[in-house]
């Protein structure tokens, strides 16, 4: 059996700067570090949404961490600036062309490069979808997802066996580690996992299962479990 030995604040540091330079949508150069028991604070400008969001990431990657607080902020470059309507329209042909959204359901308004969703879909997982499909698109500065959920009717017992079934099935979860409660349509996911891919795992297969209309997690990541 490996035993973890707890990292230093600083060896997380370390570690998380070379995740960002590791990442090859990162200019670690952007990207400010500071660790204070195992919390990472991300600070600094950079040049796209893609790079706030992959920073956010790589800082989950990295072993030891438990919490990541992002204030980064987006300033585009001006070879990436786009007027609001010039945004609007690429956000609008992305959901068009993504076959895992109904883009005849989504609203769409565009401020200052930050686009706010609206409008109502079927499943938790098209309204996870509708946003990874646009958060890439040059010109944006931030995604609000203010989508609501109207899933068909499926009794509360079904879909709390469907998203243990996938668990299972995807060996994302041990005895007595993982708990799921649902309730009309929203479920809460509880207990502790070993890192941050293993939450946004389970995370993910609860989205997917109908009649899902919002998932709420309160995992604990230790790394050290």
């Amino acid at each position: 059996m490996t035993v973890l030995v707890k990292k230093t604040d600083s060896q997380i540091k370390a570690d998380v700067l070379a995740e960002l330079k590791w990442d090859p949508i990162v200019t670690e150069t952007e990207v400010g570090v500071q660790v204070d028991r195992g919390v990472v604070t991300l600070s600094g400008i950079v040049s796209s949404y893609a790079k706030r969001l992959a920073a956010r990431a790589a800082a989950h990657r990295v072993a030891g961490v438990f919490d990541v607080a992002d204030d980064l902020v987006v300033k585009l470059s001006h070879t990436w600036e786009r007027t609001d309507a010039d945004v609007a329209k690429a956000v609008r042909n992305a959901l068009n062309w993504n076959t895992l959204v109904p883009a005849q359901s989504i609203t769409t308004t565009v401020s200052n490069g930050v686009v706010t969703l609206g409008g109502a879909v079927d499943t938790w997982s098209q309204r996870f979808d509708a946003e990874r499909a646009i958060e890439h698109l040059i010109g944006v500065r931030g995604v609000l997802n203010h989508m609501v959920i109207s899933p068909k009717a499926i009794s509360s017992v079904q879909v709390k066996r469907l998203i243990e079934d996938a668990l299972d099935r995807q060996a994302q979860r041990e005895a007595n580690r993982i708990q799921v409660l649902v309730e009309d349509g929203k479920v809460s996911i509880s207990g502790v996992v070993r890192s941050w891919g293993e939450r946004n795992a389970i995370y993910r297969a609860a989205s997917l299962a109908p009649g899902v209309c919002s998932v709420v997690e309160r995992m604990t990541v230790d790394p050290y479990m």
